[in-house]
Order: C-alpha cells, then structure tokens, then sequence
C-alpha cells in the first residue's frame, strides 16, 4: 500500500503520471454496491487484459466531455484486450440512485461494465480524489498511468496500445 500511496502522491504532483516509479498492485473493486452492463468483476479475474478505470459521475460536466472517448477505446480495443471499467462514484446524493445511474448509461451509450461505487470504497481504495480519474492497469495487475481531468487523450490511447503490444 505503501508504493501506491507514493505513486498517487506524484501522481497529484503532477496531473499525470505515464508511468509507475516501481510496480504497482491495482486495488480490488471494494464496496460495489451495483454492477451495470456485467456481473461483479475482480482485479484478479481481469488478469492478462489491459483495463483502464475510469472514475466518473454522471452530472459532472468535466466526466461527460471525458465519456466519448472513454467509450470509444472501448469500442476500439475491447476484441484486442481492454476492458473499461466505469466507477461511477456519487458527488451529488441523488447520484446515490441505481435508477438515475442506469439513465445515464443508456443516455450516455455506455456499454462497458459500470461499478456503483456509493459509499466510496473503491474511491479510497485507489486513494482517488477526482472526477474524472483514468487509471491504467497492465497485464500483471499494475496500475502504470494517471490521468486526472480533462485532456491527454492522445497520449492515454498511445499507452493503451503499447500497454496491449506487451506480452502478459
């Protein structure tokens, strides 16, 4: 826990980090309250795949100019191993509805899997402090890349393909 503390720290330093000062364990999905779009997923079971987790909300402008081409690569490189993996984590109470959440992904064309993650769980358990949030994850279960807001799309879909090319 300690080097992913470290890792979310320069990570806050700087907006981005494309790359981990040393391997970092993915957390678990943690205190999911609904699946939408799946059955509940698990760092461990998406081993071998490339999976980018995308923390969002629903009402938070920043998170809806972000959604586009977080389903887009979803589209583009679900058959070549990505799997995108939505947080929706709540910043207004009437977030807190699976009925409003289900809405927004059908409004919103989302077809990756959806965690409601209303109580924070896996929030904290990535230490995250934002909307949104990208976090990278290879093949062996390491979170490798940040991103924090807006922006960088080139460069996270450059990391994804290289991140697909590596062997697990």
């Amino acid at each position: 826990m300690r080097t992913f503390l470290a890792f979310i720290a320069a990570a806050l330093a700087g907006g981005t980090v494309s790359a981990a000062p040393a391997p970092v364990s993915a957390p678990d999905f943690t205190g999911i309250e609904q699946w939408h779009n799946s059955a509940p997923l698990t760092i461990q079971q998406l081993r071998g795949k490339v999976v980018l987790v995308d923390f969002w909300t629903y009402t938070c402008i920043n998170c809806i100019r972000t959604l586009p081409h977080v389903t887009s690569w979803h589209r583009k490189y679900k058959d070549q191993g990505l799997v995108v993996i939505g947080v929706h984590t709540p910043e207004f109470p009437f977030e807190r509805s699976a009925a409003n959440v289900k809405k927004a992904i059908g409004r919103f064309d989302i077809g990756y899997p959806v965690a409601q993650d209303n109580r924070y769980a896996t929030w904290n358990a990535y230490r995250n402090q934002f909307w949104p949030a990208v976090y990278l994850i290879d093949k062996k279960g390491q979170v490798v890349y940040t991103h924090f807001g807006e922006g960088a799309y080139d460069k996270t879909e450059a990391t994804i393909r290289a991140l697909l090319a590596q062997k697990p």
